[in-house]
């Protein structure tokens, strides 16, 4: 990850916006993950949008990142926080907020040392796991 100091303010290089942004706790967390998440566990860099733009009710929202499948069809819904701000119930509902726009089946709540990955089941149950499951796993559940 490439990081600098711009009139006198640290940015990183977010690749999938292919732009500099200020470099703040939260984004810091955002862009190692979103890192992982393709060096580690092969979700394709192409099917990440970050700071997705979705609309809640008549109020104007952008989702942390919404990862794809190969259809463009969104699966995972993606809500960071710094590493200093704990994953709470407000955390998983401020997600579930965003997901009645965009319906995905699985949630990852992430800030740093933690992360809680949610699968919403069609019965309205929730799994919760703190390992991250790779790209191809996710599809193959999605098969079944």
């Amino acid at each position: 990850m490439r990081t600098r100091i711009n009139n006198g303010k640290e940015q990183i290089f977010c690749e999938w916006r292919k732009q500099w942004v200020r470099l703040t706790p939260e984004e810091w967390v955002r862009q190692q993950l979103l890192h992982r998440l393709v060096e580690q566990l092969g979700f394709p860099a192409s099917l990440i949008a970050v700071e997705q733009a979705i609309t809640v009710g008549e109020v104007h929202k952008r989702c942390d990142a919404v990862v794809y499948d190969k259809q463009m069809k969104p699966l995972v819904l993606i809500e960071c926080k710094a590493e200093t701000v704990p994953l709470t119930q407000k955390t998983l509902d401020q997600a579930q907020t965003y997901n009645r726009e965009l319906n995905v089946p699985y949630l990852l709540l992430h800030n740093g040392p933690q992360s809680i990955f949610v699968t919403l089941n069609p019965d309205g149950t929730n799994h919760y796991s703190q390992r991250l499951p790779g790209y191809t796993d996710l599809l193959r559940c999605e098969q079944q």
